[in-house]
This record gives structure tokens, sequence and C-alpha cells, in this order.
């Protein structure tokens, strides 16, 4: 059994991007644990209407790396734009992408991977709007449903989640370098 952790801020988080790999995480055999910036709980959103609270599991000015063997990053436009400020999540997050370990991130979450400085000469993907974000940071911005780059993985939306799971459960269960075989038979 692995240890996931899923990385959010306090309120902002887009409900199925956490909830939707939480359970394939948790079906697969493995630990999701849920990562704030401050303990508690936090609040998610469907859209832009308050969905569904969920329990900070642990601080990440409190965790270590070592605990983990995977990085979710959750999107909403608000989650990954209060993460970005937060020096301990973005230390962590830029971290985590050195350890060689899988990160998966969807829809506004590359913002963080952006603060992190961690997507120059990188080919991912997230919501439409991060296009030039990214393209400004030195990335290769593609519109792809999901996209394996080494140890990372992205998607665009929660449309794709399905495509986002298992390139995230292929990168948990078999190395980073094989996410790219889930990404392939998306593309098949």
């Amino acid at each position: 059994m692995k240890s996931i952790a899923f990385l959010v801020a306090t309120e902002g988080t887009e409900r199925v991007e956490l909830t939707e790999p939480w359970d394939a995480v948790k079906d697969a055999g493995h630990r999701p644990v849920l990562l704030s910036t401050e303990s508690g709980q936090v609040q998610t959103f469907d859209h832009l209407d308050k969905a569904d609270t969920f329990d900070v599991d642990a601080v990440v000015a409190d965790a270590s790396l070592d605990e983990y063997d995977a990085l979710v990053l959750p999107g909403g436009v608000a989650n990954p734009d209060q993460l970005r400020t937060d020096e301990k999540a973005v230390g962590f997050v830029r971290d985590f992408l050195a350890s060689g370990k899988p990160v998966a991130a969807i829809c506004h979450a590359p913002w963080t991977l952006i603060e992190a400085d961690v997507v120059r000469d990188r080919t991912l993907t997230s919501w439409p709007s991060l296009r030039t974000d990214l393209t400004n940071a030195g990335a290769n911005w593609v519109d792809e449903r999901v996209v394996a780059d080494g140890n990372l993985v992205t998607s665009r939306k929660p449309d794709d989640l399905p495509a986002f799971i298992g390139a995230l459960l292929e990168a948990v269960d078999h190395g980073p370098d094989n996410a790219g075989a889930a990404q392939d038979a998306v593309r098949a």
C-alpha cells in the first residue's frame, strides 16, 4: 500500500477533482492523505457553489516528502490560487517534483506548479485559461485530455478525470516513466 498526498487549500477545491481520484486511489488499495495549509476542514466547491467539507489529515508545513509515494493537486480556481501564495505548499510541490515521485495536477492546479518553478521545458495541459501563464513560465502547453511528462501527469478539466485517474494510477503502481502508457491508451 502506498501513501498518496492530496494537497489543497482550505477552500476552493473542485469537489470531483478531489473525490474521484481519492476514491480511485483508495479502491486501488492505496492510502490517500488530505494535506492542507491549515488543520481543520477544507471546503470544496461544485464550480462556484459550496459542496462538501473534508477533514484535513495533516498540515503541509509539517509534512515530510518521505511519507508519501505520490502527490495529487486537484484544481478549482481559488484552490491553486491560494496554494501558490503559501511558501510551505509551494516548497513541498517543488521538492516532490525534484524527488522524481509522481505528481498529478488537474485543471487550474498548474498555477501552483508555475509558482514552484517546475514547468520549464515540460509538456503539460491544464484548463485552457492557464495556457498563457504556462507558456510564459517556459512550458509547452498542449490541449489533450492527459499528458505525462516524466513524473508529471496533467489534465484539463473534470471531463478528463477518467484519463487523469488512469495515468495517475499507472504512475503510482508502475513508476512515473510508465504514466505515458495510460496516456497512449487514451489516445488510441
